[in-house]
């Protein structure tokens, strides 16, 4: 299969273009810079996609979006938050929309923030976009792909959970300060967070490019937990004391308007992947830590 990925150079990215190698699939990585190998098409988000360029292309990811946690939020970054995620998004929807033959399937990036604040109940799909920035943020996201529904692709939202990996995301932040001993829990740690290893999160794109699963499909391990019992599976991982508490207001001053969200409770489950039979490699928050480090 003759695959096309934006933000391949991303932490989500690059693993799943090297599985996609793995799994003898042609890859075509979208850049912003001049191509430097056969495999890499330049691109403008903002500007059309000629699908010249796409031409024999077979399925799509898109990944791209600047990094929630990358720097303090300010209007301005809030901003580039959005743009970043809408306009590579429907640029690509766009140019797969006017291909002959059409691919047969589009998975546009996503995320849980969709849900906003869940407290304590377990919730999947069905569930509505509640009504904070990052969820007004994600509906907008996942309607930037209407192009590509339009035209009859199959699409599949890829609403994704915290990624445990050993670099890069919210998890390649916190290893190194709980390898000094130096972490805890945030807030009042009862919050939870919904997790996916990296590995999984792979596998469940491979898994969603030849599976019949349209629609948003929530990329979570089958087991939310709190922080707290994050922060102890961590100390556990890696035999460090965790008795270094980040307390709200701190949160806020170092973070700003960021600061907020490790304290939202997302009890999200995988509801659609595993009605669809897939199987998770790391089924709980220790294994997923484990294999990442």
């Amino acid at each position: 299969m003759k695959v096309v990925v934006a933000g391949a150079s991303g932490l989500i990215g690059s693993a799943l273009v090297d599985a996609l190698r793995a799994d003898g699939h042609e890859v075509v990585r979208l850049v912003r810079r001049a191509p430097r190998t056969p495999d890499e098409v330049q691109w403008d988000p903002a500007q059309p996609l000629s699908p010249a360029k796409l031409e024999g292309v077979e399925a799509a990811v898109c990944l791209s979006g600047a990094g929630v946690a990358d720097k303090r939020w300010n209007e301005a970054y809030k901003r580039t938050l959005i743009y970043s995620r809408l306009q590579p998004t429907h640029t690509l929807a766009t140019a797969l929309a006017a291909l002959e033959p059409k691919p047969k399937v589009f998975l546009a990036g996503s995320a849980i923030g969709w849900y906003g604040d869940t407290g304590d109940t377990p919730v999947d799909e069905t569930a509505d976009a509640a009504d904070d920035f990052m969820a007004q943020l994600v509906v907008r996201w996942e309607a930037a792909a209407e192009p590509a529904v339009a035209a009859g692709i199959r699409v599949a939202y890829l609403r994704t959970g915290l990624v445990v990996a050993g670099k890069g995301g919210a998890w390649g932040r916190m290893f190194p300060l709980f390898k000094l001993g130096l972490g805890g829990k945030l807030g009042n740690g009862r919050q939870y967070w919904s997790w996916i290893s990296l590995a999984d999160h792979v596998r469940a794109q491979l898994f969603l490019l030849t599976s019949d699963v349209s629609g948003p499909v929530n990329l979570t391990g089958p087991e939310p937990v709190t922080n707290a019992e994050v922060t102890k599976a961590m100390g556990r991982a890696l035999h460090r004391p965790t008795l270094f508490p980040a307390p709200r207001f701190g949160l806020r001053l170092v973070l700003g308007e960021f600061g907020d969200q490790p304290l939202l409770s997302q009890r999200i489950v995988p509801g659609v992947l595993q009605k669809a039979g897939f199987s998770f490699d790391h089924p709980t928050v220790e294994s997923a830590i484990r294999a990442a480090l």
